[in-house]
């Protein structure tokens, strides 16, 4: 499960339903939209947490939560550290981690060369880029994790941003205006 920002009963019921086990508990970065539901999935299915490091703050924080005055329930702290380079091996999938700082510093991103896929969080969106402007965001850092991580990866790796419909490098790399 990547970034549970929310219906933690709708995710573990779906999971239920297509009899598939949530393993880990995969954290993009700690902004309140994408661990809201952290503690609830991570309790309903007994999966570890892996985050990294450089969000672990923001994490213990409840991702910001209390200072848009969103009720949110506070992550448990993570079992493992991400690292760039780091494979994870869930079922089929192999997930190479992405050091995608700009929108948090401790972004990453998940990318599956076999399925021919990345889940990008906040970092790449369709024709557009993630904020900047929250604690730990850097417009220049983004861009150079958008240019130096995911648009070096082929033309037909789909993008699976945390908002938003899913891309294609390519497209971004012919049309957003944000990495022109």
């Amino acid at each position: 499960m990547i970034d549970p920002g929310g219906n933690p009963e709708r995710i573990l019921r779906t999971a239920r339903e297509q009899d598939a086990s949530i393993e880990w508990v995969l954290n993009t970065h700690a902004h309140w939209d994408h661990i809201a539901a952290n503690a609830e999935v991570i309790a309903g299915s007994g999966a570890p947490l892996a985050i990294h490091e450089a969000d672990l703050q923001l994490l213990r924080a409840k991702g910001g939560a209390d200072y848009w005055g969103i009720p949110a329930s506070a992550s448990p702290d993570p079992n493992r550290l991400l690292a760039p380079g780091d494979i994870l091996d869930i079922g089929t999938l192999r997930l190479e981690v992405l050091y995608t700082p700009g929108h948090t510093s401790g972004h990453v991103s998940f990318y599956e060369a076999t399925s021919k896929a990345v889940f990008g969080g906040d970092v790449l969106f369709n024709r557009g880029i993630g904020r900047t402007d929250l604690p730990g965001g850097d417009q220049a850092t983004l861009i150079r994790s958008i240019k130096e991580k995911l648009l070096v990866l082929p033309d037909d790796i789909v993008v699976y941003p945390g908002h938003g419909p899913r891309t294609t490098i390519g497209d971004e790399r012919r049309s957003n205006p944000w990495i022109g």
